[in-house]
């Protein structure tokens, strides 16, 4: 029995960090309170099971929904049909001893969905056609689905793409209507879903489910929606509209600087959605004694881009002197024109389910009450810290020396260190020589730059906050990868030129290096006791890759770590798990590929792959994170092999924040194996699994774990028969 040492990830399942998009359309039709006609409510039961703090019953033709919430808080939600509509017909909150509230009546929920053609771009040929891939249709619709450099809705000239230029023709908008003549409820451990078939919304159809949690003060409403047609990119709003400001009568939220703001409704009525740049993405609107906030699901909602700037996530919208709506939203395009072709939105294969999913929190408390209680189920946008852990991400390219250079002093604080800080990451891995300085120049110029660049990152590292001068060379192994180096002061080139030796001793730099190809690298990263990773895998630069390049010498090496965890390109909701084929199946791919040569594990680890940042933008819903098994952060002048090891060993989870992994062994021998791990969580969750290979085929356990409800913790101990198995990963 030859068990590969496991390894595992948090927090990665987007059923258990949620998922929860909107999009914004600048013709959402206002329409005051209908004349209400109640249907006759057939709503099916079958799936319903009664549970203390959890419960469905039909009265006086509605479904009534009542659990309770957190610090004993009992919430409501009454629903109805009206005319084929869906409809929360009142909404309560009550706190432990305390009076009911009513936050709405008669509330309706609100869907638009914009949409376009996805298409492969250039950015992605490119490392194809060198590889000398022919670009045949069946080629092409392999990778279109995971672009980075697509814009859909943005019809100016810009990037090259594959397949005729794009046409105003391409871009449909649709606003859901329903036909809706029953329900269903059904129980899903600590969770109880009310689901209502007849939706339509243009080229996508389905359902309309609202769910609520045992224990959390939590309702989730989504659009389950469907598409037959081919190569949909998608964006979409969500809300519900109808709220009294009798009840209701202002919402507030903090901007992108923290201060409080709020919209008491005393403007003009609104023709369109007011997209609010709110920090935390949230928005909550107070009544007297009680406050209903929306929000978006903290990473799931977000497909990547090169900046985290706040587009205004959230949305209000006064429809009458009386009425108004609120929600979430996507906004078109990118706003910073150096990134316009960058804005890729959701996909919606034929035939999959789309999770189109807003959240509220109804709480029995004032508006900043509640938006401390929602903030929460993300730490307060800041990863926790863990005794024995220290918390990672490497990949900005911030043109951190130059910048540097430019203010005059290499002791000037930097914003971007300054936003990461604030996320409570402990160690950041930076990417210059990326468009700045002079990445391939054979030695004079770039070691002057490295000197730099070294130093200048030696004082921006503090006491617990290591700042490191790495790089994403990408050259000669083949898409696109990260190097890193225990050691600060590393002299290379990416240039060997005729009769230059592959080292030398400089008399200002003193030893250096001059690599000119793939052995060249290797040996240097041999000497130095580097490693390296593939960026952004199967995507962008390194589409095609790590696949092509399996069998080379430079992978099959422990100085090949794996690949980047940089979900969102190529995000697809109907999916349960983030990254499922560019992270998760190209690692197991390779684990399985190995089994039996000797090699160790390869992994996923988190990578953001961004440029520059400030305390002011929305990081945190766009942040993976590694947890580091170290004591302490190495200091600025201290060897940074413990941050390496730690990779190397795979002795750190991945996560997105809002589960963590405290323990993790396994433990007996031969055949009888026990995973044993201490996981804590915020967000409902979904399901554990373990994930094993045998060197021919990969399979998996599912346990679901939906009984266990909001903010939890739990010991998992999970037997399985490791007879023949290479290796085995567990997730959550």
């Amino acid at each position: 029995m030859n068990l590969k040492k496991s390894f595992l990830f948090a927090g990665l399942s987007a059923a258990a960090v949620a998922a929860a998009l909107i999009v914004p359309s600048s013709t959402s039709s206002l329409s005051p309170i209908p004349t209400l006609f109640a249907d006759s409510l057939s709503c099916n039961l079958s799936q319903y099971k009664s549970s203390q703090g959890l419960t469905a019953a039909i009265d006086q033709n509605l479904l009534v929904v009542s659990w309770t919430g957190q610090n004993g808080a009992d919430l409501r939600a009454r629903f109805a049909i009206d005319n084929g509509q869906p409809m929360i017909r009142d909404l309560t909150v009550k706190k432990s001893g305390g009076q009911l509230t009513t936050l709405g009546k008669n509330l309706t929920p609100e869907y638009h969905v914009v949409s376009g053609i996805r298409r492969l771009g250039q950015d992605q040929a490119a490392p194809l056609r060198a590889a000398g891939v022919e670009l045949t249709p069946e080629a092409v619709n392999k990778q279109r689905w995971y672009a980075f450099w697509d814009a859909p809705l943005v019809m100016k000239p810009g990037r090259e793409i594959i397949g005729p230029p794009r046409s105003e023709s391409d871009i449909r908008r649709a606003s859901a209507s329903f036909h809706t003549t029953s329900c269903r409820v059904k129980s899903d451990g600590a969770a109880l879903e009310v689901t209502f078939p007849g939706l339509s919304m243009g080229i996508f159809s389905g359902d309309l489910r609202f769910t609520a949690y045992r224990g959390a003060n939590l309702l989730r409403m989504d659009a389950l929606a469907t598409t037959k047609e081919e190569w949909i990119a998608y964006k979409y709003e969500a809300g519900l509209k109808g709220f009294s400001t009798d009840l209701t009568p202002r919402v507030v939220w903090r901007d992108t600087g923290g201060q409080p703001q709020q919209y008491a409704f005393g403007g003009v009525v609104h023709k369109t959605f007011a997209p609010v740049r709110a920090q935390n993405r949230l928005l909550v609107a107070e009544g007297k004694g009680a406050s209903l906030a929306t929000f978006t699901p903290p990473h799931t909602f977000f497909f990547t881009r090169e900046v985290d700037t706040n587009l205004g996530y959230v949305w209000y919208r006064k429809d009458s002197a009386t009425t108004f709506g609120f929600g979430i939203r996507q906004a078109d395009a990118e706003e910073n024109p150096q990134y316009v072709d960058n804005f890729a939105l959701f996909n919606a294969p034929p035939g999959t389910v789309q999770r189109m999913g807003v959240y509220f929190y109804a709480s029995p408390e004032t508006a900043e009450g509640t938006r401390q209680a929602v903030l929460r189920f993300t730490h307060g946008d800041e990863f926790k810290p863990l005794p024995g852990y220290k918390t990672f991400v490497n990949h900005f390219h911030l043109r951190f020396t130059d910048r540097v250079r430019a203010s005059g002093s290499f002791d000037t604080p930097m914003q971007d260190l300054a936003a990461m800080k604030a996320l409570g990451l402990n160690i950041i891995g930076l990417s210059d020589f990326h468009g700045d300085m002079h990445p391939n120049d054979p030695g004079p110029l770039r070691f002057k730059d490295q000197k730099d660049y070294f130093e200048a990152t030696r004082r921006a590292s503090d006491t617990d906050f290591l700042v490191t001068p790495w790089e994403e060379p990408s050259a000669y192994f083949g898409g696109h990868y990260n190097i890193i180096f225990p050691k600060r002061n590393v002299y290379w080139s990416k240039v060997r030129q005729p009769g230059q030796p592959f080292t030398e001793n400089d008399p200002v730099y003193g030893k250096v290096y001059h690599t000119g190809s793939a052995a060249d690298v290797q040996q240097m990263m041999d000497a130095e006791g580097a490693y390296w990773y593939h960026a952004h895998p199967r995507t962008k630069g390194t589409t095609g890759y790590p696949d092509l390049i399996f069998d080379k010498p430079y992978v099959k090496n422990d100085r090949y770590l794996g690949v980047a965890f940089k979900p969102g390109m190529g995000m697809d909701l109907s999916e349960a798990r983030l990254c499922e084929w560019r992270c998760f199946d190209v690692t197991d791919t390779m684990n399985n590929l190995y089994a039996s040569s000797g090699l160790k594990p390869k992994y996923i680890i988190a990578d953001i792959d961004t440029y520059r940042k400030g305390p002011e933008d929305d990081t945190y819903a766009n942040f993976p994170v590694n947890y580091l098994k170290i004591d302490t952060t190495p200091g600025a002048d201290e060897d940074m092999s413990p941050v390496l090891k730690a990779l190397r060993d795979g002795d750190f989870f991945v996560s997105t924040g809002e589960i963590l992994i405290t323990k993790y062994r396994i433990v007996g021998t031969g055949a009888q194996r026990t995973i044993g791990a201490d996981v804590e969580w915020t967000f409902p969750p979904s399901f554990v699994e373990v994930v094993w290979g045998d060197g021919r085929k990969i399979d998996r356990q599912v346990i679901s774990i939906t009984d266990l409800g909001a903010f939890g913790t739990q010991h998992f101990s999970i037997p399985f028969d490791a007879t023949g198995k290479a290796w085995v990963r567990f997730a959550v």
